[in-house]
């Protein structure tokens, strides 16, 4: 599957979460689509990244905070998705859980 289907992927994704808003308990619906769009923004710039491995890496976003999880083959790659993530707009803080394994 190549890139642009990939997005596209992502992009129908959060079309369809969106009436989903009113399940978040700890959110408005337009905090819930903020986080969606921080989440898949990121999703995509990992894609578009060639040091990272981005169907290893988990993203969830909740009021601005990211959160990395899943699995990345050095301490670079994992420094690397926290720079990816913090550069998104809209991210107030990232929490990288990524565990090396070579």
């Amino acid at each position: 599957m190549n890139r642009r289907h990939l997005l596209a992927a992502f992009a129908l994704a959060a079309l369809v979460a969106g009436p989903l808003a009113g399940c978040a308990k700890d959110q408005t619906a337009g905090e819930y689509i903020d986080d969606s769009t921080i989440s898949n923004t990121i999703r995509a710039k990992l894609i578009d990244d060639k040091q990272l491995n981005v169907f290893k890496i988990d993203v969830t976003t909740n009021n601005g905070i990211v959160k990395l999880t899943g699995d990345v083959k050095t301490a670079e790659a994992k420094a690397r998705a926290t720079t990816v993530a913090n550069g998104v707009k809209g991210v107030k803080a990232v929490q990288n859980n990524l565990v090396v394994k070579p």
